[in-house]
């Protein structure tokens, strides 16, 4: 963590914030300090390509490298408790921080792991090579007929059936999980680059009844692709800018409130973005990923609350759990954004639930994509002009 000498007052360096043109504005709402400005934005350079990985609900990478530039030096353990696709950890281990995460759903860790321990691209063609697609001639499932060539069909089951036996044997290596990763993001898409006829990516694959719909509207059927050269096409282009070797890291698929694998006062920096009220449906959003990694969703206990009180208490719970494992002087980063229209204001809850507990609020960030005046901020107005903001609780750990 980096020293009081070391780093800029986080307080003073978000209020005097200027890097995109606009100064940032203060407000003061019910006691509480509101920071508002473009902090991140599309503007910067692009992330880096490790990170183009589909997941429903997640946040951009500059958010992350925000706080992980400004209050973590390197070495240090960087966490996210909700980390989904490993936003969090992959801009962490690219900052040669340590990366910790956790997830309830282990679909988290199949797209999480890979990307800490690359392979080359070299490797994964020759691995490809050793896979025995020429051999995969049966169907299994021919409901999913209605998104793929039999013939696409017979390779992509082929594939699952040789990853899981892999796995059963203990032979799965980093490649292996690497070609699992690619694939699970390669199933459903709207363009040739993926396995499917025309649908939604899989981070919202619809329903085999939704599919059946959308080939009529299109009068589509499925045609051939080529699975293998996919991969290496999707590998290629994560691989561009390099890749990652994470001497150290953990993933954990815990609760959020129990994760006892992570040491008291281990933790010098957390940013997560934790599941929302009833916003994005993880089951059916994810469960052809689930079917590849032989995952029953069944068993996948997704957090998702319709009442204000539960979603609070879950969340009090969780931050209990990152008072335990964070340093004193270190840092919480809790992203709630803005839920069902903007009459809901989260944070407040965020807030609310840290009671009791050893944190000190430093204020609440709104990072807005397009800069509108305060008032917009507070209410329906922000969505309905089009404006996309973030809200970020900053906790420091007394």
């Amino acid at each position: 963590m980096k020293t009081k000498s070391q780093k800029f007052s986080i307080y003073k360096d978000i209020k005097n914030f200027d890097s995109f043109g606009e100064n940032t504005k203060v407000e003061t709402i019910d006691g509480i300090d509101y920071f508002i400005n473009e902090f991140w934005t599309s503007k910067q350079r692009q992330a880096h390509r490790l990170h183009e990985v589909s997941y429903r609900a997640c946040f951009k990478p500059q958010l992350p490298a925000f706080f992980i530039d400004r209050l973590t030096n390197k070495g240090d353990v960087v966490y996210d408790p909700f980390m989904g696709r490993g936003t969090t950890l992959i801009e962490s281990a690219l900052k040669q921080r340590v990366p910790f995460g956790n997830d309830v759903n282990p679909l988290s860790s199949a797209l999480t792991e890979p990307r800490l321990n690359t392979p080359t691209l070299e490797e994964v063609k020759t691995r490809l090579l050793e896979i025995p697609f020429s051999s995969f001639s049966s169907i299994e499932n021919e409901d999913l007929l209605v998104f793929f060539h039999p013939n696409t069909l017979k390779k992509i089951e082929g594939l699952k059936n040789w990853l899981i036996d892999r796995e059963k044997s203990q032979s799965l290596d980093m490649i292996d999980k690497w070609i699992r990763m690619v694939a699970i993001n390669r199933l459903t898409g709207h363009s040739k680059g993926f396995f499917s006829v025309y649908s939604l990516p899989p981070n919202q694959a619809v329903s085999i009844e939704r599919q059946k719909l959308i080939n009529l509207k299109r009068n589509q059927i499925p045609d051939e692709r080529d699975v293998q050269e996919l991969i290496i096409k999707k590998s290629k282009s994560l691989l561009s800018q390099g890749g990652i070797v994470a001497k150290k890291y953990k993933l954990l698929s815990k609760d959020s409130s129990s994760t006892k694998n992570i040491k008291d006062h281990e933790v010098s920096l957390t940013v997560t973005s934790p599941p929302f009220l009833d916003i994005v449906n993880y089951e059916s959003d994810n469960w052809l990923r689930c079917w590849f990694l032989n995952i029953d969703p069944n068993t996948v206990k997704i957090t998702s609350h319709k009442k204000i009180e539960d979603w609070t208490k879950f969340t009090s719970s969780t931050l209990k759990e990152l008072s335990r494992i964070t340093k004193p002087g270190g840092y919480v980063v809790y992203e709630v954004g803005e839920v069902r229209k903007g009459s809901i204001r989260l944070e407040k809850n965020v807030i609310d639930a840290a009671q009791n507990l050893p944190f000190k609020l430093l204020g609440v960030m709104v990072n807005t994509q397009k800069f509108t005046k305060t008032s917009n901020v507070w209410g329906i107005s922000n969505n309905s002009i089009g404006t996309n903001s973030n809200r970020i609780v900053l906790f420091e750990r007394v």
